[in-house]
């Protein structure tokens, strides 16, 4: 049987697609539903209402997105920017470093206007280990940037401060460098209506990391390494889930993120779904067998992405990239503040 490679989930985006800012309201999105045949429907996203039905339950990641990205100098003055991936305590951080040489350990650089000095300690993985003088969050509070996806071709604006962010994000769990982007398009007036319609909805947590932007450099696509993130499911939500499945209603994550965060539990498992906390590495693509989830809500995402192969075994690789065609002659928008898909497992 032959692999599949990265070029067969390729397509042709044209760059005026691309959605470098949000609506001006959040669920002023389009949404285009792929039902369990494969065949597609063009939706407004206030439809979800009437796409889902009472009994199912949505799976929301309640991370909330740090202002990770710090711009500095060396003590040479060469300019230096500093992009928080993980916090290892209030102190210790695994980043990435852009600057015009690696700095080798040890070498100090300095953090925004009033030069808060900051230590790289060596290399974890493709990572630096940085050792701040100050806590991390109120470095990042104070001179820090939202880390907003390297498509938008910007820098971050006022706007993205409230918009790059969930409307129910847990503030204690401020640990992301990019937003679980499907969650976006709900605000609260959506929220309200689903819940009187009786759809339930329940937390996961997924701290997003920037590998979630890096490119599959592997021609077999089997061959690529994900990235790690850690993740948190808990009890409560796992007892929805199983009540949700006996009554024989629907499971739907919101977003990718909230996908590999239950199916992450679940294979930890052997495929039975319980609380897990831990750093998953899960590589979702077509061929793989969905434990949790029903249903998808997702944006439309990057081409040869690793999550266009992950909804791509949610359906199939066909259905999507009909699909995505049809949204790219219907002028649909893409990406993060783009529109959003309601995608069907495919019917065996």
């Amino acid at each position: 049987m032959m692999t599949m490679q990265l070029s067969d989930f390729n397509f042709d985006l044209p760059d005026e697609l691309i959605a470098r800012y949000p609506l001006e309201q959040r669920s002023a999105s389009r949404l285009l539903h792929i039902d369990a045949t494969g065949a597609y429907h063009d939706h407004q996203f206030t439809d979800i209402v009437d796409l889902l039905n009472e009994g199912d339950l949505l799976v929301l990641n309640d991370t909330k997105v740090m202002k990770a990205r710090l711009k500095g100098k060396r003590e040479s003055g060469g300019a230096v920017e500093v992009l928080v991936e993980r916090m290892q305590d209030q102190f210790i951080a695994y980043c990435h470093i852009k600057a015009s040489n690696s700095p080798k350990p040890e070498t100090t650089l300095f953090i925004g206007k009033d030069a808060v000095p900051v230590t790289v300690k060596g290399r974890h993985e493709n990572l630096y280990i940085v050792e701040f003088s100050q806590p991390i969050l109120t470095v990042l509070d104070l001179y820090g940037q939202l880390p907003i996806p390297p498509y938008f071709n910007r820098e971050a604006e006022d706007i993205d401060t409230e918009r790059y962010q969930t409307v129910f994000n847990d503030p204690t769990k401020l640990a992301s460098v990019a937003a679980p982007t499907a969650s976006l398009h709900f605000d609260d007036a959506l929220l309200k209506k689903l819940e009187q319609k009786g759809i339930q909805k329940t937390f996961v947590t997924l701290h997003v990391g920037a590998g979630t932007f890096l490119p599959v450099r592997t021609t077999d696509i089997e061959n690529h390494i994900m990235h790690s993130e850690w993740c948190h499911v808990p009890s409560e939500t796992v007892d929805l889930i199983q009540a949700t499945k006996a009554r024989g209603n629907k499971v739907i994550s919101v977003g990718t993120t909230a996908t590999r965060a239950v199916e992450s539990a679940a294979q930890a498992h052997q495929g039975k779904l319980q609380a897990w906390t831990g750093d998953t590495q899960i590589f979702i693509y077509p061929g793989y067998k969905f434990c949790v989830v029903d249903r998808l809500i997702t944006n439309f995402h990057l081409p040869e992405s690793t999550l266009l192969m992950l909804v791509s075994a949610l359906s199939n690789r066909e259905n999507i990239l009909k699909a995505y065609q049809h949204a790219v002659a219907e002028k649909y928008r893409f990406f993060s503040y783009g529109d959003a898909m309601l995608i069907d497992q495919a019917a065996v």
